[in-house]
């Protein structure tokens, strides 16, 4: 699972993440705890608990003390807008840039996405 260059609580937070958008974890659905990421996957305690904390911070999980770890009930939406304001800052926006700088006209851009939707079904 860790096989990149990107911080192992990073991974950990992505694969939650992923794990909620494909519905493998659900709205009020239990987290693993820390001690048991960190056992499962045989890392320190405080890296799971980095990536715990951010995905608390960034309100995607909540703590009930003495209980756990568990998805926020707006986990899905949250992370959802998240992406769609990332694809389009960091795919979409320079795209369009790229395209103005070649003279192509946005309608085009919006023509060819249209002709691809109905390829990719």
């Amino acid at each position: 699972m860790f096989d990149d260059g990107t911080p192992i609580y990073r991974q950990i937070a992505d694969q939650i993440k992923a794990e909620i958008m494909n519905g493998s974890l659900e709205p009020g659905g239990k987290v693993m705890s820390t001690n048991q990421y960190a056992a499962f996957y045989q890392i320190n305690p405080a890296t799971a608990q980095k990536a715990f904390r951010e995905l608390v911070d960034e309100g995607v999980l909540y703590k009930q003390r003495g209980v756990g770890m568990f998805v926020a009930d707006d986990a899905r939406d949250k992370l959802a807008a998240d992406f769609r304001e990332r694809f389009f800052e960091n795919v979409l926006a320079p795209l369009v840039r790229e395209a103005r700088q070649a003279g192509i006209p946005l309608t085009d851009i919006i023509d060819y996405l249209r002709a691809q939707e109905g390829a990719l079904k």
